[in-house]
């Protein structure tokens, strides 16, 4: 779909009306103000909005003081007028104040409560927080079908969102009956043509365009646009939203010279009404620029690509094909080319690691005491507002049963200490360090400087996905080059998951079936797509430095195979031994963004008094029993035993760790794991926690910051594996007197809230690379956690780990760091793989699952 924001809320006219509350007991003057203000909006006029709706905010705080219906009116309508400007940053917080006046002074499910619940939650929606927009949407449904009636207008408004919501995340089976049932109550509510009817026939147009239905879709749409220019004028932004998606449907029908008209004049409705720099606009001048591209006409779009990546509005899918396709016809040059490409790969493509890795950044290159203090409190307490909000916003989406009042108040309280304290922070930062502001606001990296950061044996890939297709970059100290890839996000999924079926270690104990085991094929496959397009550029470069995005992310590139194997699947689990694995070619490290090459390697650690190692080993699952017990036997026990089945140990509001601690297997080989490591480093016996003392009382009351590596070897619990806790954790000691200080369960919040000052973090346990939710992008987890924490580099794993594997593979690698220190983290684990795999003294050694789970995440180079 073409336009950000074309199935947006409150596109028709009555849909944006019943969004403004008009209160009866508002001061006449009031009254009368607000009933302007939804007039400029009607008409497109929102900056004259804005001004008077902050004029009647503040009329009505005069009146009526700081919690009152009208107030909370007010501050809805005044943040409507900024969503209007493309201004949600403005709007958010005045629609969250507002919802919480409204149920308190009218109840958790009066009817005023839908129209602002429907309004925050379009405004997670426009920022692709789907999961944070669909229960506000549900709840307000629920809310107007209670409070209004199941034919009431609000009650079509709110079916429109949640079905808007549900077309959003390609769930159309779902989406067109809902948007059905809102058009029968507007066209009956009315009239057939009302501009509500507009927006609904719009929607269905969209529905039948995206899935094909071509034929079906233009009568909806044009009628649509004939209704809105009719009802609304020809200059109104909604006719503009219609002329795009008539653009769009006739430009998926290759019918180009009817959809460049269209595609114009919906631009020049939005630069009269919106201005040029509002997010409308850009999706405008963007949709124009792609379609000049796809009737070759490369010179012409330029001029638009230029004004929006000046803006750093410039869509991906747009910029990056349009950018190559410039250099390819030598209007451009490549070196130009690839700066803006890259510029606008970066601005868009910021995980939430990568924010880690920049928070850190900050506070390493503050390089004074006070300084990096002062950061460092003040993204701790923005993070704990963040988390703050998004419990509340989560109870707010439930239903009036399940809500706490008391304990959101507490929670609104402590956000709204926060921002005081965070104002008095800021103001000190001004005061003290001027130069803040540039160090915590870091411009993307050009070629040039890239390159600047990388050594002679070194190369950097990077890639973009798109819905089509995707593109790889390679840098080398000396050259670059970009090709395209012609497979979309959705390809790309499904061949990574393909590729990661056979990496199931339990089904892996024999080559006697094939079903299931790791094909060869596939691995190839996807290096052909991904790296021989750039191959001659990195093919002898010995560290290869990879920057995925998407389900790339969740991709262990050293597995993929460089050359097509003579069978997919081998007969023998000797056969995978002689595949030509990247991991013979490359030493492999995994950064979370470009800029974080800059960020790790520019702010390098500066003490030197530094203990080496402490470590959390062999917790004791079971409060009642001793430890040490028959530890023989247990030596074979799996990281992975517990993972399948998390679900059956959750009970009312946590866990029952009772059931938990007797599912969980003892890990004593993990205490064997962390002695031999600590002893190639010399590191004192009181640094290495194990059985009770591997707990989070005594991980939390240890100067994390005063070593070097801080390591866990245990059991990791993925997001979802524990109905219920929303977040992947490790498994430490469960206490016999659970406590919120010591559970037993080390969260990625809590992970987040250490102080490291760690140039290397290992969690040899379970797929600690995962996610902070179920379908959430690797690095987004433990990982993004401990790089905020304070660590430059992590070793994790990417599936369930056989626990003797993930003995020899991390205490061989501490061996080859101690024989020699300069070769770097990811050359030691790869020297360490391959003598895995190379080990000839059993068959089921060259089988990948076995010896390749590890990936070292961030600074892997030796220094």
């Amino acid at each position: 779909m073409k336009s950000g924001r074309h199935l947006r809320l409150l596109l028709g006219l009555a849909l944006a009306t019943s969004a403004c509350v008009v209160t009866p007991a508002l001061a006449q003057n009031v009254s009368a103000q607000t009933t302007k203000i939804i007039e400029l909006e009607r008409a497109g006029k929102y900056s004259e909005a804005l001004t008077l709706a902050q004029k009647t905010l503040a009329d009505a705080e005069r009146a009526r003081g700081p919690v009152h219906r009208d107030v909370a009116a007010a501050l809805n309508n005044l943040g409507q007028a900024h969503a209007g400007l493309g201004q949600d940053s403005e709007a958010e917080p005045l629609y969250k104040r507002a919802l919480a006046i409204f149920e308190k002074v009218g109840g958790l499910d009066s009817a005023d409560v839908a129209p602002t619940l429907n309004n925050l939650a379009a405004l997670y929606q426009r920022q692709d927080r789907f999961a944070d927009a669909e229960p506000l949407f549900r709840r307000a449904l629920i809310v107007s079908e209670r409070s209004l009636g199941p034919g009431h207008p609000d009650t079509g408004r709110s079916l429109n969102n949640l079905a808007t919501c549900y077309e959003k995340l390609g769930r159309h089976a779902d989406s067109e009956p809902l948007f059905r049932r809102a058009l029968a109550i507007y066209e009956k509510a009315g009239g057939p043509e009302h501009p509500a009817v507009a927006t609904l026939l719009n929607n269905l147009g969209q529905v039948a365009k995206v899935t094909g239905r071509h034929a079906e879709a233009e009568p909806l749409v044009r009628r649509s646009l004939a209704i809105r220019e009719k009802a609304l004028g020809p200059d109104h932004p909604d006719v503009a939203r219609s002329l795009n998606n008539l653009a769009d449907l006739y430009e998926r029908q290759n019918r180009y010279a009817d959809a460049e008209p269209l595609y114009r004049r919906a631009l020049s409705i939005r630069e009269r009404a919106v201005g040029p720099d509002h997010p409308e606009t850009a999706t405008s001048t963007n949709n124009l620029a792609n379609l000049l591209r796809l009737e070759d006409r490369v010179n012409d779009a330029l001029p638009l690509l230029a004004r929006l990546i000046v803006t750093g509005r410039a869509q991906a899918r747009v910029a990056l094909p349009m950018l190559y396709a410039a250099q390819r016809q030598q209007l451009v040059a490549s070196g130009t080319a690839l700066d803006d490409a890259l510029n606008v790969l970066q601005r868009s493509a910021q995980s939430s690691a990568a924010s880690a890795v920049n928070k850190l950044a900050v506070r390493l290159a503050a390089g004074n005491d006070r300084l990096a203090e002062l950061v460092r409190r003040d993204q701790d307490l923005g993070s704990e507002a963040e988390s703050l909000d998004k419990s509340i916003m989560a109870a707010v989406s439930k239903d009036r049963a399940k809500r706490d009042p008391s304990a959101e108040q507490r929670a609104r309280e402590r956000i709204s200490l926060i921002a005081g304290e965070r104002a008095r922070l800021q103001k000190a930062l001004s005061a003290e360090f001027p130069e803040y502001s540039a160090l915590s606001n870091p411009l993307p990296l050009t070629a040039g400087e890239v390159q600047s950061l990388l050594s002679a044996d070194e190369a950097i890939v990077l890639f973009a996905i798109a819905e089509k297709e995707s593109y790889v970059f390679a840098l080398t100290r000396d050259g670059f080059d970009w090709k395209p890839i012609p497979l979309g996000a959705d390809a790309l999924s499904g061949k990574i998951a393909a590729f990661r079926r056979g990496l199931d270690i339990a089904k892996a104990s024999d080559a006697s079936g094939k079903s299931g085991l790791f094909d060869l094929a596939v691995a190839n496959e996807l290096y052909a797509a991904l790296l021989l397009p750039v191959e001659p550029l990195i093919r002898d470069k010995r560290s290869l430095l990879v920057v995925p995005s998407g389900a790339l992310t969740a991709l262990p590139f050293h597995l993929l195979v460089t050359e097509k194997p003579a069978m997919a699947i081998p007969d023998k689990f000797d056969g995978y031994r002689n595949a030509a694995w990247l991991l013979k070619r490359h030493a492999v490290s995994v950064l979370p963004s470009v800029t974080s090459l800059k960020a790790l390697r520019a702010f390098a650690r500066r003490d030197q008094n530094i203990k080496p190692m402490t470590g959390f080993g062999d917790p004791l699952f079971d409060p009642a029993s001793a430890g040490g017990d028959n530890r023989a036997a247990l030596k074979t026990a799996s990281r992975s035993a517990a993972s399948v089945a998390y679900t059956e140990f959750w009970r009312g509001a946590g866990v029952d760790r009772a059931r938990l601690a007797q599912a969980l297997p003892q890990l004593p080989d993990t205490a064997d794991e962390l002695n031999a490591v600590a002893k190639d480093l010399g590191v004192a016996a009181g640094d290495i926690h194990l059985g009770r003392d591997a707990s989070e009382t005594t991980l939390k009351r240890t100067r994390l910051a005063d070593y070097s590596i801080v390591y866990f070897a245990t059991h990791g619990l993925v997001a979802g594996d524990v109905k219920g806790l929303a977040e992947p954790s490790l498994a430490l000691s469960i206490p016999a007197q659970p406590s919120e200080f010591d559970d037993g369960l080390l969260t990625a919040s809590e992970v987040a809230q250490l102080k490291l000052n760690a140039d290397w973090v290992v969690l040899s346990a379970c797929n600690t690379i995962a996610g902070d939710r179920p379908g959430a992008e690797a690095l987004s987890g433990l990982a993004r956690s401990f790089f905020y924490a304070g660590a430059r580099a992590l070793l994790v794993t990417h599936w369930a780990v056989d626990s003797a594997a993930a003995t020899r593979l991390t205490t061989s690698t501490f061996d080859r760091l101690k024989a020699s220190p300069n070769i770097g983290r990811a050359e030691a684990l790869r020297q360490a793989m391959l003598a895995y795999l190379n080990d000839a003294s059993s068959p089921r050694n060259a089988y990948p699952a076995f010896w390749g789970p590890f990936a070292l995440i961030g600074e892997g180079v030796g220094r």
